[in-house]
C-alpha cells in the first residue's frame, strides 16, 4: 500500500466525507503532541496502540446492529461477538505489551510484567486522554454516517466483520512499527516523528476508503 498513491488517488468528493475530515482531524491531534508536548516515540506509538481499543468497541457495535432483520444472525451472534472479545481482546493486550516493552522500557531492570493498571499509568503520565478521545470521536462519526446512516448495517456479513479488523491492524502497525524503530535509531528527530503521523494518516485513508468501496460494491450487486 503505497502512501503517496493514496494520496493522490483520494476524490475531492472523498476530502469533504464527514468521516474522512474527522479521520483526519483527529490524527493530526499528534502533531500538537509532538510539537508543543515533545512527544517522542513511546507516547505516538501507544497512541496508534489505543486506537486498537477503540476499533475493537465499535466492531461490537457494528455486529449487534448488522443485518437486524435476519433470525440467523442474530443467533450467530450468540457466538460471535463474545468470541471476538476474547480473541481480539488477548490479540491487543499482547500487542500492547510489545509497545511498552520495546518503546517504553519495559525491559529495563526492576520493570515488571505489564498489566491493565500498567496501560492506564501511561496513558495518564503522557496526557494521552484528550488525544485518544479525538480518535474514538473520529470512530463514532464514522460509525453514525457511513455503517448507521448509509445503510451499511444492512448489508454487513457477521463473520466478515469479525475478521474486518485483523488484516487492516496488522499491516497498520507493521509500517508504524518499522517506522518507531527507525525514528528510536535516529533519536526522535521532529521531522522523522511527523512523517510517522503522515503515513498513519495515508494507511487510515486507504483502510477507511476501500471498506466504504466495499459496502458501495456490494449494494451495486444487490440491485442487479
Amino acid at each position: 500500500m503505497n502512501p503517496l498513491k493514496i494520496f493522490g488517488e483520494t476524490s475531492g468528493s472523498d476530502w469533504l466525507r464527514p468521516s474522512v475530515i474527522a479521520l483526519v482531524l483527529a490524527n493530526l491531534v499528534p502533531v500538537f503532541g509532538v510539537l508543543c508536548l515533545h512527544w517522542e516515540v513511546f507516547p505516538l506509538m501507544f497512541l496508534f496502540w489505543s486506537e486498537n481499543v477503540i476499533v475493537g468497541v465499535f466492531n461490537v457495535l457494528k455486529m449487534l446492529c448488522a443485518a437486524p432483520d435476519n433470525p440467523l444472525t442474530w443467533a450467530g451472534k450468540l457466538f460471535v461477538i463474545p468470541f471476538f472479545c476474547v480473541h481480539y481482546g488477548m490479540f491487543t493486550f499482547v500487542h500492547g505489551i510489545f509497545v511498552i516493552v520495546l518503546f517504553g522500557g519495559g525491559m529495563k531492570h526492576g520493570a515488571g510484567f505489564p498489566t491493565p493498571e500498567t496501560f492506564w499509568h501511561v496513558m495518564q503520565g503522557y496526557h494521552l486522554g484528550w488525544a485518544v478521545l479525538g480518535l474514538a470521536v473520529s470512530r463514532a462519526i464514522s460509525f453514525a454516517t457511513n455503517f448507521i446512516g448509509s445503510g451499511e448495517y444492512r448489508r454487513a456479513s457477521l463473520p466478515v466483520l469479525m475478521q474486518q479488523p485483523y488484516g487492516r491492524i496488522v499491516v497498520l502497525h507493521i509500517a508504524i512499527l518499522g517506522g518507531g524503530f527507525l525514528m528510536l535509531a535516529l533519536h526522535s528527530p521532529t521531522v522523522g516523528l511527523l512523517l510517522l503521523v503522515a503515513l498513519k494518516i495515508a494507511l487510515d485513508l486507504g483502510g477507511h476508503l476501500a471498506e466504504r468501496k466495499k459496502f458501495a460494491a456490494a449494494e451495486a450487486m444487490k440491485a442487479d
